[in-house]
Formats: structure tokens, sequence, C-alpha cells
């Protein structure tokens, strides 16, 4: 998801770097929450260059879950599957 939203322009890879790089500072000595840093560093300019929100981001995780239940096994999983959507 980070490389296709870097190539479809909505930030620049100097732009990722310093993202990370900010998150893994406050990250365990271990390198264990490395991902979780990855993914906040993805919200961050997320936020900022597209304006999406926590509640959005939210809304749209639990969509996904509903879709992912409500599909058939063995059949691609797609948001317009989500009951939620419809009603």
């Amino acid at each position: 998801m980070t490389l296709a939203l870097h190539e479809a322009g909505v930030f620049s890879w100097s732009e990722w770097a310093q993202t990370l790089s900010g998150t893994l500072r406050d990250s365990a000595p271990d390198g264990s929450d490395y991902y979780i840093c990855w993914v906040r560093a993805l919200e961050r300019l997320m936020d900022s260059k597209l304006g999406t929100t926590d509640a959005q981001r939210s809304a749209l995780a639990r969509a996904w879950e509903r879709a992912a239940h409500a599909t058939p096994h063995g059949q691609p999983i797609l948001l317009a599957n989500d009951p939620g959507a419809h009603g």
C-alpha cells in the first residue's frame, strides 16, 4: 500500500522516509514494533496528504471486516460486499 500510494504521487519517497524515521524514534529498542511504526507513519502521511482522519480509517476498517464476513469462501473480498453499505 505504501508503494502504491507513493507511485500514485500521494507522497515522495523522502517524505515517507522522514515520516517513518520520526515514528521509529519512539519505537521499542528491540524493533518489535517496527510494523506498528510503519502503519503509524503511513496513517500520518495519509492524514496530512489526503485529509483522512482516525474515525474515517476506523469506519473503513469496520466496513472491510463486514465485507470479509459477508463474502463466500473462495470469492474475492470486495468493499461492495459490506452489508452495512447498503442501508
